[in-house]
C-alpha cells in the first residue's frame, strides 16, 4: 500500500498546478502539507512547519509514511483549488514572492495565506486603505544609531512623513510616487528591514528602517506598494492593473563591492558598495551610506556607452578588471573573482541594451553630477 500511495502522489505531481510550489513557484518539490492538500518546496515548507501542525501539517513525499486518507485529501484540493481558495482576495498591489525572494516576503505571504487567512475575507488588509502610522526604528544620517521615528503615510497627498518628535513638524516629507522600497535584511543585519530611495536635490537618498515585528514591516512595504498603485491608476486610467502593477517598486539588479580608481591613471584603487538601481549605477564609502559618493548614469550603447572586460592601456590591472565607458568619463574597476566581474558585465549590459524609456530621461536630467567648486554640473544625458 505504501507503495501504492507513492506512485499516486508522484502521479499527483504531474497534474496541472502540481508540479510547482503552491506557495513561490518553486519546482523540484519533495513536500506536501496533507491537511491544506498542496505541494511544496522545502523552503516554504519550513514556513509551513513553523507555524505549527494546527495550521499546516507537512510530510516528506518520499521519506514520510502517507495513510490513505492524506492521500485523499490531497487528491481533493491540489495546488490549483487551494490556490482559488486562499488567494481569493490579494490586493493587486500585493507582492507575491517568487522562489528567489527575501524570507520575509515568503514568510508573511504564506502566514497571511493559512494562518491569518488575510486573502478569504470580505474586509480588505489596513495596508490598501491609503493611509498609514506607525513608529519604526530609523538609521542615522550621520551616525550609526538607530532611533524611533514616527511615520505616517497619506497615499491621498502622496506623502510618506516621518518625525523626531510627534508634535513639531516632519523631519521630511517623501514623496510616494518618486519612492521606491527594497527589503535590506543582509545589508541592515534584521530580518525585518527596509531601504527607502529617493531623490532629492539632484542626488539619491537612502533611508534604513527596521521593525521587530516581521508583518509590521511587511504591512509597511505593502501600504507604499497600494498607494502608489491608487495614484497610477488615477494617472492612467486606461493602463492595464498588471502593467501599473510591475512599475510599483523594483530591487537592485545587483549589489556588492568592487574597487575602483579615480579618474587619473595614477588614481589608486579604493573599495567602495555598488548598487545598480535601474539605469543608475551607484557607489559608496559604505553599504549603509545615506547618500552615494557618486552616481553614473546608464545611456544606451548607441549614445557611447560600453562595458568591457580588462582596464584600458595606461590604468592598473587588478587581475578581475573591467572598464565602463560613457561619454563623459572613463571607469575603471576590479572585482574579487572572475564570476563576480562577469555578472558584473552581465548586468550592466542588459541595461546598455535597452531603449531609454520617458522616465530615464527624466533621471538623467534629475541627477547632479559632484565635482569641486560650488557649480555642480547636470550629469550627462542619454537620448
Amino acid at each position: 500500500m505504501a507503495d501504492q500511495n507513492e506512485k499516486i502522489l508522484h502521479r499527483l505531481l504531474q497534474q496541472d498546478g502540481n508540479s510547482i510550489c503552491a506557495d513561490c513557484d518553486a519546482k523540484n518539490l519533495e513536500w506536501a502539507s496533507y491537511n491544506i492538500g498542496i505541494f511544496l518546496c522545502t523552503r516554504c515548507c519550513a514556513v509551513h512547519r513553523s507555524m505549527g501542525a494546527h495550521i499546516s501539517k507537512v510530510k516528506h513525499l518520499k521519506l514520510d509514511k502517507w495513510e490513505d486518507s492524506q492521500i485523499e485529501r490531497m487528491i481533493e484540493v491540489g495546488n490549483k483549488a487551494a490556490r482559488l481558495k486562499y488567494e481569493a482576495r490579494v490586493p493587486a498591489c500585493y507582492r507575491r514572492p517568487k522562489e528567489n525572494d527575501p524570507q520575509i516576503l515568503i514568510e508573511q505571504w504564506i502566514r497571511a495565506k493559512y494562518e491569518r487567512l488575510e486573502f478569504c475575507m470580505i474586509e480588505r488588509p489596513s495596508y490598501t486603505s491609503g493611509r498609514m502610522e506607525g513608529f519604526l526604528m530609523k538609521r542615522g544620517k550621520e551616525d550609526s544609531r538607530y532611533q524611533p521615528r514616527k511615520f505616517v503615510l497619506s497615499g491621498l497627498h502622496d506623502t510618506l512623513r516621518y518625525y523626531v518628535k510627534e508634535k513639531r513638524e516632519p523631519k521630511a516629507i517623501l514623496r510616494i510616487s518618486e519612492l521606491n522600497v527594497v527589503y535590506a535584511p543582509s545589508k541592515i543585519g534584521n530580518p525585518n528591514s527596509l531601504q527607502l530611495t529617493f531623490m532629492k536635490d539632484g542626488t539619491t537618498r537612502h533611508i534604513y528602517v527596521y521593525h521587530d515585528d516581521p508583518e509590521v514591516i511587511n504591512n509597511w512595504y505593502m501600504a507604499i506598494r497600494c498607494a502608489k498603485l491608487h495614484r497610477l491608476q488615477i494617472a492612467f486610467p486606461s493602463a492595464t492593473e498588471s502593467d501599473l502593477v510591475d512599475g510599483l517598486t523594483h530591487d537592485f539588479t545587483r549589489e556588492g563591492w568592487l574597487l575602483k580608481t579615480g579618474p587619473r591613471a595614477t588614481d589608486s584603487y579604493k573599495r567602495r558598495w555598488f548598487t545598480l538601481d535601474d539605469r543608475k549605477l551607484m557607489y559608496h564609502d559604505d553599504q549603509l551610506d545615506a547618500h552615494p559618493k557618486g552616481e553614473i548614469f546608464l545611456g544606451n550603447q548607441l549614445d557611447g556607452y560600453s562595458v568591457r572586460i580588462g582596464a584600458p592601456p595606461g590604468a592598473k590591472d587588478q587581475g578581475f578588471s573591467f572598464t565602463l565607458f560613457t561619454p563623459e568619463r572613463v571607469y575603471n574597476m576590479s572585482s574579487h573573482s572572475e564570476q563576480d566581474r562577469d555578472e558584473w558585465i552581465a548586468a550592466i549590459q542588459s541595461v546598455l541594451e535597452r531603449p531609454l524609456s520617458p522616465q530615464d530621461n527624466s533621471i538623467s536630467a534629475r541627477l547632479i553630477r559632484k565635482r569641486g567648486g560650488t557649480n555642480p554640473k547636470s550629469i550627462f544625458t542619454g537620448r
